[in-house]
This record gives structure tokens, C-alpha cells and sequence, in this order.
């Protein structure tokens, strides 16, 4: 039996390049963004801060790669609840991902949705949006329910308008920090790894995020929280200067509260 909570509330339970997953709850559901780490990792996480996972209403994901659907067969087949994806990224993992039989995974509850037109899970309205990112129909989400709003984007180049657009008004903003350029360049990474991290379908790093808080964020978000942080070519503590200084005035006791999402431990739980 569902607990309701009250209001809206969001916890990144993972994040990074070893597995993302995050929850976004509303007073009549809870939805999980991604399942990139194991099923079993998920349920204790889930538990770490008061939630049964038997409680998630649906799952949603934001495309193929494996540190965002590893953990999706088994979670599947435990929770028993609709799993969105769109059609192109449902196919992409199908292909990659055979089970113990060298089947396909199959997923009894598939919700195949189109980027650009919302949907809803109970009283949660979510936009999904593309992202240019190497996969092969990759979104980012936004989630609006009970007056607020939550925005859900890794994975991405760059910021183009569109995406820009969608990010407005929220009052949670979870968004890609991946990596410092000097610290990439410098790295022990292949540069073809390099090559592609960098490009307008890799990763958004510091020095973009702060571009766009300079130029392009509208200063509305209560939180902020910086995620998938390269454990290789970052630092959490340049990741927030980084964003801070970018921020800059915008930033008050009550407005802007910049957080790190983790790899290895659940963010406190923002509650709205």
C-alpha cells in the first residue's frame, strides 16, 4: 500500500559513470529516473532513506547506456510496474542486453513515449525532451506536480536552446557536471575517449554548466544539484566553484542552494 508523502520531493540515489538512478515523488506517486545500478542496490538505497521500494509507480528511462539500464531486467521483473522508454532506446537495449536464456529482456509493462509529448504517471505530468548525447533516442525529463517543478538532464553535450527552454522555471534542477577540461585533457583517458567526452554528443562539462548559469539560467531553482561528476576528470570541490562563481549574484540564503550528487550514497532528500 502506497504511503502518500506530502508535497513534491527528489533524492538522486546514484550518480556517475558506475550508475545513475534517481527518485522524484509527488503526494500520489513515485517515479524512479533511471536504473543504472543493480536491483539489489537500488531496493537498499531505496530503503536508506524510508522508502519500500515496492511503493515505485513506474520507471522511466533516459536512454540506453549501461550506467543508466543495467540494473532495468531484474527491477523489471521484481516491481512489476509500466517502465517508459522511447521506442529507439527500447530496441538499442534490446540488442545489447540478452538474458541467461541469450534472450531479450522482456518487459511485461512497456510505455514506448515520444520526446516532446508529456505524459502522465497519477498526478505527476512529465515532459520528456532530446538531449544531444551518443545514444540512440537519449531525453532528459521534466517533472510538474503539486505546483512545482523538476528537471532531470545529464548526459549531454551541450546546452541547446530547446533544452534551455525546458529548464525554466524549475524549482529543482538536477543537471550534468561531468568533468573539468584541464583535468580531462591532462588525463590518463585515451584521447578517442577524450575525443568523444568533449564533443556536442558527450558530456556537459564545468566550464559549459557555467556558461549557462551565467547567460542562460533564469535564477529560479530552489536547489541545485550537480550531477554525474567524473570520479576521473573532476573534483566536487571545482565542480561547485565552479557552478557558484558562475551563479554568482543570483545566488541567495533562500534561492540557488547548490548540492553534489554522489556515486557512492543517496543525496539527502529535497523536499518541496
Amino acid at each position: 500500500m502506497y504511503a502518500p508523502s506530502m508535497g513534491v520531493s527528489v533524492s538522486v540515489l546514484a550518480s556517475g559513470s558506475r550508475g545513475n538512478a534517481t527518485l522524484v515523488e509527488s503526494s500520489s506517486a513515485r517515479i524512479l529516473v533511471d536504473a543504472g545500478i543493480s536491483c539489489r542496490e537500488t531496493f537498499k538505497r531505496l530503503k536508506s532513506i524510508g522508502r519500500d521500494p515496492r511503493e515505485i509507480s513506474a520507471v522511466l528511462i533516459t536512454h540506453e547506456h549501461s550506467d543508466h539500464i543495467s540494473g532495468l531486467a531484474t527491477l523489471a521483473k521484481k516491481l512489476k510496474v509500466p517502465i517508459f522508454m522511447t521506442g529507439a532506446t527500447h530496441q538499442a537495449w534490446a540488442r545489447t542486453v540478452k538474458d541467461s536464456s541469450g534472450e531479450p529482456p522482456q518487459v511485461a509493462k512497456l510505455e514506448v513515449f515520444s520526446p516532446g509529448r508529456s505524459f502522465q504517471v497519477a498526478d505527476i505530468t512529465v515532459m520528456p525532451f532530446t538531449i544531444p548525447h551518443d545514444a540512440a533516442d537519449p531525453v532528459g525529463f521534466t517533472f510538474r506536480a503539486e505546483g512545482a517543478k523538476v528537471a532531470v538532464v545529464t548526459d549531454l553535450g551541450y546546452m541547446p536552446a530547446s533544452v534551455c527552454d525546458h529548464l525554466r522555471k524549475c524549482d529543482v534542477l538536477i543537471v550534468e557536471s561531468n568533468h573539468d577540461l584541464e583535468m580531462l585533457r591532462g588525463g590518463s583517458y585515451p584521447w578517442s575517449v577524450k575525443q568523444r567526452v568533449m564533443s556536442r554528443v558527450g558530456h556537459l562539462s564545468n566550464e559549459s554548466l557555467a556558461q549557462f548559469f551565467a547567460q542562460d539560467y533564469d535564477g529560479g531553482a530552489s536547489y541545485i544539484v550537480l550531477a554525474h561528476l567524473s570520479e576521473q576528470n573532476n573534483h566536487p570541490e571545482i565542480a561547485l566553484r565552479a557552478a557558484e562563481n558562475a551563479l554568482g549574484l543570483q545566488m541567495t540564503l533562500l534561492q540557488n542552494r547548490v548540492m553534489l550528487a554522489a556515486q557512492n550514497a543517496p543525496t539527502e532528500t529535497i523536499r518541496l
